[in-house]
């Protein structure tokens, strides 16, 4: 499941629709709604994102987050380290060799490590 889907089933849940009642709205597929939510099908377009806020009727905060988790929900991510320094190579090779084996707990701790060594490169 992707950030994106987690929030979209989250936002069902709380409000009771049904995944089919939702594909209907968007005038989508429950079969792409579904394969969304899973992680089986790329981020969506900023035109589907949008509608998904209009539809959970979402202001600020919440719209925002709907939109940074839709960036940050492509299930098939390819990262070219073509020039970078030796060891961003090493880290994606390894982090795409281990990743399907760590723990939760393993993956958040890993994107904290990663936050904050982001923030003290000002990125």
């Amino acid at each position: 499941m992707t950030p994106l889907g987690a929030k979209i089933r989250e936002l069902r849940a709380k409000r009771g629709v049904s995944l089919k009642e939702m594909a209907a709205a968007l005038s989508v597929s429950s079969a792409y709604l579904s394969a969304l939510e899973h992680g089986k099908r790329g981020k969506p377009t900023w035109f589907l994102v949008q509608r998904i806020i209009t539809y959970f009727n979402v202001i600020w905060d919440e719209a925002e987050e709907i939109q940074r988790l839709a960036e940050l929900s492509d299930p098939r991510i390819t990262i070219d380290t073509a020039g970078m320094h030796p060891k961003a190579t090493e880290l994606a090779n390894q982090l795409s060799l281990k990743i399907n084996v760590l723990s939760e707990d393993s993956l958040h701790a890993l994107l904290h490590q990663l936050r904050v060594a982001a923030a003290k490169d000002d990125v």
